[in-house]
């Protein structure tokens, strides 16, 4: 198929979640593929630094930074979060544009990530193949696209329902499990994510990060049934699981504290604590949460960050820097960190969380069900506790706990309430020290396996791969006879 002659150029919205996943299946088409892969990465400050740092790097892929434009004047405090990267990368096109026509030699196809679907123009413009790489599951990118069905033949607002919404061949969405985005019709936020969900159907192809096994019966859906593919036309590509490499260190490099202390434990006995990049916590949360792990009497990791009571949609906003005093930080219960210092590491604002959950000592994850951190905690074999957020999250966790059934989760949503220090030292025993806790990770084990096997050679993500090669190369043949 001459995927050896390949360029594809890989455009990344802003914000660390969405860059890297990109540069990950960058990585990955480049060494696995043979293909000539330039990452386009529309940054803002934030992501600058990070992008000098791989640049540097032994990655196989060329990466051009696409400065954002300063929308200041664009959007104002109540623009939320999707609007706001929509109009960034709406901005940045031209500049998108002019940094394919300077390329030495014009790519073969153009891949853009799921908030990058208005650039479809552009691969338009230059008669190149284009898809649209969605980093998460299978199922949520199908709610997004059969979202218009909902949009037209549901009256009144999601959130009012009781009844699931059901997706033809798939997993109904329960309503406790709708993204948030869903919630106020009358918002701008909604009507863009209804347009996205539109716009991926109007590609070449859409690439997921997941894998046929982990879930066949959307898969199967997304191919075979016929009233999901008469609004789902696009075919898909299910290419995972892609997470980040643990960074080989040179042998002058000391094991830093973390990993000392994951070395003393016993395998699969230390709960690793982390809600991502852009997690926050309100203050009453997170005592419960110190007293839901101290009670719990089990060892753990805890990357702790100041509380905020404004809720986790401010994301992207920058992170309050913390002191880290002797004392530690002072919106932990009184005593916490001396009564747990025998079987706790607390950890301010950022830990290598790959490097963690390759320790063999990790034994469960209280994450926020960001796909990213999930990938990394499946095929590590690490089972999860759900945490879910924000954006997606709510329906990643329902898929690990029902229909994978490698996570437990609160009886309500952290989002909805409160989760007591009773619930949750219950789900931390479950997880480390019960039976129930020792078929969970028989199954996580299970799904590592399936993994492994889709990406090696002959497996369901590396044929799904090879298809899209196949696919570009013969849809750049056919355009140049023509």
């Amino acid at each position: 198929m001459g995927s050896s002659q390949l360029h594809v150029a890989l455009l990344s919205s802003p914000g660390m979640g969405h860059l890297i996943p990109v540069l990950v299946l960058g990585d990955h088409l480049a060494a696995r593929h043979n293909v000539k892969v330039t990452v386009l990465a529309i940054t803002t400050s934030a992501e600058t630094q990070f992008l000098k740092s791989h640049m540097k790097s032994s990655s196989p892929i060329d990466i051009v930074p696409v400065p954002a434009i300063d929308v200041s004047a664009l959007i104002d405090e109540k623009t939320k979060i999707i609007p706001q990267i929509r109009i960034t990368v709406r901005e940045a096109l031209p500049n998108v544009r002019s940094s394919i026509a300077a390329m030495d030699r014009r790519p073969d196809a153009l891949i853009v990530d799921h908030f990058c679907t208005q650039a479809l123009s552009i691969a338009e413009e230059l008669g190149i193949p284009r898809y649209a790489y969605y980093p998460s599951t299978a199922w949520t990118a199908t709610l997004s696209m059969y979202l218009q069905v909902f949009d037209r033949t549901i009256e009144g607002e999601f959130a009012d329902r009781i009844e699931p919404l059901r997706i033809p061949g798939c997993m109904p969405v329960q309503p406790e499990d709708f993204f948030d985005t869903l919630l106020d019709r009358s918002d701008q936020q909604y009507r863009e994510y209804v347009n996205l969900g539109i716009e991926y159907t109007q590609f070449d192809g859409l690439l997921m990060n997941t894998w046929e096994e982990l879930e066949p019966n959307t898969v199967k859906a997304l191919r075979e049934n016929e009233e999901l593919r008469a609004v789902v036309k696009v075919p898909v590509y299910p290419i995972g699981p892609l997470k980040r490499k643990v960074e080989a260190k040179n042998e002058g490099e000391g094991r830093d504290e973390i990993l000392k202390w994951l070395d003393r434990q016993p395998v699969e006995s230390v709960l690793y604590v982390s809600f991502g990049s852009g997690g926050v916590l309100t203050a009453e949360q997170t005592a419960e949460l110190a007293w839901g792990l101290e009670n719990s009497q089990q060892r753990f990791i805890w990357v702790v960050r100041p509380p905020c009571d404004g809720g986790p949609d401010s994301y992207l906003a920058p992170k309050l820097e913390t002191g880290d005093d002797a004392c530690g930080p002072d919106y932990l219960p009184d005593g916490f960190l001396s009564r747990t210092r025998d079987v706790g590491f607390v950890v301010q604002m950022w830990a290598n969380q790959v490097e963690i959950l390759t320790h063999p000592s990790v034994g469960g994850f209280l994450s926020h069900c960001g796909w990213n951190s999930t990938l990394e905690s499946l095929t590590n074999k690490v089972p999860i506790i759900a945490w879910p957020l924000y954006a997606e999250q709510k329906m990643n966790a329902a898929m690990l706990a029902k229909e994978v059934g490698v996570a437990v989760r609160p009886a309500v949503a952290p989002t909805v309430k409160v989760v007591g220090r009773e619930e949750i030292e219950r789900m931390v025993r479950i997880l480390l020290e019960h039976n129930e806790g020792k078929g969970i990770r028989e199954k996580v084990k299970k799904v590592k396996g399936s993994g492994e096997i889709a990406l090696s050679k002959g497996g369901s993500s590396y044929n799904s791969m090879c298809e899209l090669l196949k696919d570009i190369d013969t849809r750049m043949h056919t355009r140049t006879l023509h």
